[in-house]
């Protein structure tokens, strides 16, 4: 299976062509579905972070691709992009595909689908799956609400300042970050938001060496730092509890009230919606809502 580098023609025109986004396992080739399989064998074209590994997970899944196979990293997206906006112009159905998980997230492939979507060419997915919602379900940490920071900054400085921005975060954290950098990583965390807040690590996710090492940051700082891990990483992080979280200005409170007042919320469930996002009482919003200017 060869890499083609030739210009991306399909012919004669057939009419615009569809990108499809392909979940690829993270790990584990049984987590690829029917789709997956479906999607890298008929596509006319399939664009790949890393040819070597789409090679391999081919060969694992018993498949043929049939289409041509193009390199789509970090490296080449910018001059590869145009390419293949204009093979999807001229009908060419292109999967996109990375290392592990969805395209686009963390990973080469917005570029893509912003050109897609801006030449009005159709974007789907074959949904796959996701260290981000892998590792939030596994983490034991509340998941009914969260955020995605992918990679925070390399450097240690605007690392640390980042991570200060992130310290009244309420929501739990979902971040990634590469093995030589988790210990300093662990360590900036704990600092920042509390030796006790807890956290996991998980690593190489459905593989056969899967860790997920649940304890308080500067317990996990202390792990990493007498043996850095290897593989994948991805951490969680809890949400700043409300007595960690400073109350806003009281104009703020009010203003957020009245948004949602104007957006049709009742008063009543304006102030409580304000109060259980910031961890106030309901009464404190109330008397800060109705105090007379």
């Amino acid at each position: 299976m060869n890499v083609d580098e030739r210009p991306l023609v399909v012919g004669e025109s057939s009419g615009t062509g569809r990108l499809l986004l392909v979940g690829a396992p993270l790990g584990n080739v049984a987590d690829a579905s029917p789709r997956l399989r479906d999607t890298l064998t008929t596509a006319d074209i399939v664009a790949a972070e890393d040819t070597r590994r789409l090679t391999r997970l081919a060969r694992d899944l018993g498949i043929h691709i049939a289409g041509r196979i193009v390199s789509y990293f970090e490296g080449n997206e910018e001059r590869r992009t145009p390419d293949l906006v204009d093979a999807l112009r001229e009908g060419a159905s292109v999967a996109l595909i990375t290392d592990g998980g969805m395209p686009s997230v963390s990973d080469p492939g917005y570029r893509l689908v912003r050109a897609a979507l801006d030449a009005g060419v159709p974007v789907t997915a074959a949904p796959g799956p996701s260290a981000v919602t892998t590792a939030l379900a596994v983490s034991g940490l509340p998941a009914d609400r969260f955020c995605f920071e992918g990679f925070l900054p390399r450097g240690g400085g605007a690392r640390r300042a980042r991570l200060r921005e992130l310290a009244t975060e309420p929501r739990t954290m979902v971040l990634f970050e590469a093995p030589h950098r988790v210990a300093a990583c662990l360590a900036d965390l704990a600092e920042a938001f509390g030796a006790e807040r807890a956290a996991a690590v998980c690593r190489e996710l459905t593989k056969t060496y899967e860790e997920v090492l649940r304890r308080p940051l500067a317990e996990l700082a202390a792990w990493a730092a007498a043996a850095p891990p290897k593989g994948e990483i991805t951490l969680v992080v809890a949400g700043a509890a409300p007595a960690d979280r400073a109350a806003p200005p009281a104009g703020e409170l009010r203003a957020e009230v009245a948004r949602l007042e104007e957006g049709g919320t009742s008063r009543r469930d304006a102030i409580a919606s304000v109060a259980q996002r910031h961890g106030l009482r309901r009464r404190d919003v109330y008397e800060i809502v109705h105090a007379p200017d």
